[in-house]
């Protein structure tokens, strides 16, 4: 009985896919072939021999004689700042004088406590001490007259004591009444708020008609008007610093040239929440700097040796520098190193041995394990001119 149509047409089917599953492996084995073949084409000669994938440079490393510098940031501060304020209580200010920004000499006046309240007790104070010389005068008038009747007998001796304790009495009466003379000659003065010194004022919170209280802050000032900057530097970096090493600040104006200052002084102690030490660096009077300014500066460390490399040489991926060192046979292989200074084209490596050849160029096009050709030199070009003038520089 022949077979339904229904069970001819899957044979088929099944047939069909079994050809086309043959076909793709068939074509796939050719295809792999052929790649095969290309890439052994591409990589070897008619000889036999390695093909060369690129042509570059070789260099070594370069002994140079260059500045080492540390940067670090920090605020601009005052050297010294006072804080001027009143010794006084419950006496209302007059006059105040001088403002923000304004130049004060060493005991120009700053303001001025009314003073009629202790002019009026200068005034008493001065009457009492004439009231207590009288009477001193008196007993010491008649302490004497006692002293001569003492020698006689006509009184006794415990009365001759009476009038000399008078007379003492009256002398500690004297003495007190100048004592608050010199306290209300001193309060006087003491309405008189002055400057301790050459400055700058930097703050101002006195106002007239305020009533003044002992203790309270009426100016603050720059002392001298002289600035420092007080660097923020790691622990590790801060013994690399001396006093007296210069120092390079660049203000906030970007047309003001940077600014030379000197350390004068490294603190003691690190910050216990930052770990940070402060190196307080001495600057010149300028007007590119303001105290609270947080800017950056560079010490200057001294002449030391780098080992260096043009920049053509590195690759920079994934934020990290690597150089391709060449073999006996021209095979290159990628190494990782770290970077210091850069001065012009050259750039100072850590890591990199004396005695090797690197590659000089066209690291960009360059993998591990590849081979290339060195070229003997570099074809003079505007471009490498401009690097060549600049490295000399």
């Amino acid at each position: 009985m022949p077979n339904p149509p229904v069970k001819k047409s899957r044979r088929w089917m099944i047939l069909a896919a079994l050809l086309i599953v043959a076909l793709l492996v068939i074509l796939f084995v050719i295809f792999s072939n052929k790649d095969k073949d290309t890439s052994q084409a591409t990589n070897t000669t008619q000889n036999g021999q390695t093909q060369t994938a690129l042509t570059v440079t070789a260099t070594q490393l370069e002994n140079r004689n260059w500045e080492k510098t540390l940067e670090a940031n920090g605020n601009i501060a005052a050297w010294q700042e006072v804080v001027i304020g009143s010794e006084l209580s419950g006496l209302r200010i007059t006059q105040v004088n001088v403002n923000v920004g304004d130049v004060v000499r060493r005991g120009q006046l700053l303001a001025q406590i009314n003073p009629d309240t202790i002019q009026a007790e200068l005034a008493q104070s001065r009457a009492t001490v004439a009231e207590a010389q009288a009477v001193l005068n008196d007993a010491v008038a008649d302490a004497r007259r006692i002293q001569a009747l003492k020698d006689t007998g006509a009184i006794s001796a415990q009365e001759a004591a009476q009038y000399l304790t008078t007379q003492q009495t009256a002398q500690a009466r004297l003495d007190l009444a100048r004592a608050q003379i010199e306290s209300s000659q001193l309060r006087l003065a003491q309405a008189r708020i002055v400057a301790p010194d050459d400055g700058v004022i930097s703050a101002r919170t006195a106002t007239v008609g305020s009533l003044a209280q002992a203790g309270q802050e009426l100016f603050r000032m720059i002392r001298d008007n002289r600035l420092e900057w007080r660097a923020e530097v790691t622990t590790s970096e801060l013994y690399r610093l001396k006093p007296g090493m210069k120092v390079s600040v660049v203000s906030a104006d970007p047309a003001q040239p940077p600014i030379m200052g000197t350390v004068r002084m490294i603190a003691p102690a690190i910050n216990t929440d930052t770990r940070y030490g402060l190196v307080y660096v001495d600057l010149p009077r300028t007007s590119a700097l303001r105290m609270g300014m947080f800017v950056k500066g560079t010490f200057q460390l001294g002449a030391q040796n780098a080992l260096t490399l043009p920049q053509s040489s590195l690759l920079l991926r994934d934020g990290f520098a690597y150089i391709f060192t060449l073999d006996r046979k021209n095979r290159v292989q990628q190494q990782k190193i770290e970077t210091g200074r850069r001065v012009g084209d050259r750039v100072e490596v850590m890591g990199v041995p004396n005695n090797v050849r690197i590659v000089a160029s066209g690291t960009a096009f360059l993998t591990d394990g590849d081979t290339v050709k060195v070229a003997t030199a570099i074809p003079q070009t505007p471009l490498n001119r401009q690097f060549a003038a600049g490295d000399d520089s």
